[in-house]
């Protein structure tokens, strides 16, 4: 067992999961001080309050991340993890009350469950309510609830996908923990062995796996936008970094992507990368991301072994019984 993103002091993770309209969300909630960035490299990202994560910026706190179901209508959901936090005091003051900064993404899942039923503010709020600081669910919960991989086909020939969380330890009490939602439009790979675990099935019965890399350089593509994808990925440290720091582990922790998951950045995916960093520990930068990329690959592993295919997809427990 690789540990949990929790397992860095000050964080915290909560989650609410619909599990008959397919859809939810997970919020991770941050300790005082927290600095945030964030790295995009897909092209179909849905997004919230991301300014605060780049450059001169007057806001240099971040409350919380939200990772959401629902497409662009799941940022919605934000306004609950905000009432939350103002409610407790936090934010950025603006005298009159704290502004709660809250980045946001979202995945596209409205093709497994009911498309008219998407995370909202009472959603975002509850899973804050729900937030704890040791165990972590796992597979199909959270953001990760309708969560599906391999979607050259279309989704009837897809694998489910899920939530992961990973973390592991460096140097000097260095912590660096991770937590992704996986809903790509490639392929997952094995942590291991490099074979496909969830991707794309030869017939909508089959539960054998085609390689859609390799069907793609052979000139098989997608001929309409169809059912879009997106992978969502958060590293926790405590390692002291700077928001430009962060940015840098945030482009590293790709890379962890790339090596799981085939093809990725793609035109239907919205792949992003957060990093939160609370300052307690000195630590080389490189040493951060590449443990990042490292927790992102162990989470992405975790995502798909422990996803249920909820009677609407085959989940790696599935085939594997076969």
């Amino acid at each position: 067992m690789t540990g949990m993103i929790t397992q860095v002091p000050g964080f915290s993770v909560g989650q609410v999961s619909d599990y008959k309209n397919l859809t939810g969300c997970t919020v991770i909630l941050c300790p005082p001080g927290t600095i945030g960035s964030v790295d995009i490299r897909g092209s179909a990202a849905g997004t919230r309050q991301l300014d605060a994560l780049l450059g001169y910026h007057i806001v240099n706190e971040v409350q919380a991340v939200l990772l959401s179901g629902g497409s662009a209508f799941g940022l919605d959901a934000a306004g609950g993890v905000m009432e939350f936090l103002e409610e407790r005091g936090q934010g950025f003051d603006v005298a009159i009350t704290k502004v709660p900064t809250v980045p946001t993404a979202v995945i596209f899942d409205l093709s497994l469950g009911n498309c008219r039923i998407r995370p909202d503010r009472t959603m975002g709020y509850n899973a804050c309510l729900q937030a704890r600081d040791d165990f972590v669910g796992e597979g199909s919960v959270g953001a990760g609830t309708g969560a599906s991989v391999g979607k050259l086909w279309g989704i009837d020939q897809a694998t489910k996908g899920g939530l992961g969380t990973a973390c592991l330890t460096g140097p000097n009490g260095l912590l660096v923990g991770a937590l992704i939602v996986v809903n790509a439009f490639g392929d997952v790979r094995d942590y291991q062995t490099g074979e496909i675990i969830a991707g794309v099935r030869r017939t909508p019965q089959s539960h054998e796996f085609v390689d859609s890399a390799t069907l793609i350089r052979q000139g098989t593509v997608r001929q309409h936008f169809g059912e879009s994808n997106t992978t969502l990925g958060v590293i926790a440290t405590n390692a002291r970094l700077t928001r430009e720091q962060a940015c840098k582990v945030a482009q590293m922790g790709h890379n962890g992507l790339a090596r799981s998951i085939t093809p990725v950045h793609t035109l239907f995916d919205g792949d992003t990368i957060f990093v939160l960093a609370h300052p307690e520990v000195e630590a080389d930068i490189h040493v951060v991301g590449l443990l990042g990329e490292e927790a992102l690959r162990l989470s992405i592993d975790r995502a798909i072994k422990t996803a249920h295919g909820l009677g609407v997809l085959p989940s790696f427990q599935d085939l594997r019984k076969e």
